[in-house]
């Protein structure tokens, strides 16, 4: 199983270096997206401040989203995911690793840039760690839940419009304590409430995630 997680993750790591046009575009969408709000809305300090979390969380769900819906769909129509499934047992370190994978390139490149979004809305320096703090957590929750998103509608028609409807609903409780600690920082109160919670639900998706995506992935590969 360790050569199996550790194969995949490196030629995942690998095919993204290849095509990093692909690789850049979700964190390209996340600083641009975000990045326009305060000319649509106005240079208003206070009104930036008080909406920075939400949206900076929004655009991270969106641009998360963007790059998920592939994460399975190449490699089911190459056949290479059916190559990485001949070994028994080897369909949960394949979702790990690619849920790793997709993290790597996705969410941890958003969690970097967050503190120059957080400089650009107005927030102090306890709210742009509170907002790192808060992705470092949730964005491994979105590569879970998208990479079971991906799998459940994996050969599935139009199944990014249904990938979406699925895992949206999902992150709502992941939205909610992330931008809940900036708010909370901004508010004079400690972010340790939202960030254990948000602790908590990265630890539940972390064991129920994976096992999920795995039969998902045998049965759409049956």
């Amino acid at each position: 199983m360790n050569a199996v997680f550790a194969t995949v993750l490196r030629r995942d790591l690998r095919l993204a270096a290849r095509r990093r046009a692909d690789a850049l575009l979700p964190i390209a969408f996340f600083v641009v997206a975000a990045s326009l709000f305060p000319l649509g809305i106005g240079p208003e300090p206070q009104t930036l401040r008080v909406i920075a979390a939400g949206i900076v969380w929004v655009c991270a769900l969106l641009a998360a989203m963007l790059s998920v819906g592939a994460l399975y769909a190449s490699d089911l129509v190459d056949g290479s995911l059916d190559q990485m499934l001949l070994s028994a047992g080897s369909a949960l370190p394949v979702a790990i690793a690619k849920a790793l994978a997709h993290w790597l390139l996705t969410g941890l490149p958003l969690t970097v840039a967050a503190p120059l979004l957080g400089v650009l809305f107005g927030l102090d320096a306890s709210s742009v760690l509170a907002l790192t703090a808060s992705l470092l957590l949730g964005t491994p929750i979105l590569s879970l839940l998208g990479g079971l998103g991906a799998a459940l509608t994996l050969g599935v028609r139009s199944g990014g419009v249904l990938l979406i409807l699925l895992v949206l609903p999902l992150t709502i409780p992941t939205l909610i304590f992330g931008a809940g600690a900036v708010v909370a920082i901004d508010s004079g109160l400690s972010a340790r409430g939202h960030l254990s919670l948000l602790g908590a639900v990265l630890i539940l998706t972390m064991l129920l995630a994976p096992p999920a995506t795995a039969a998902a992935i045998r049965i759409a590969t049956e």
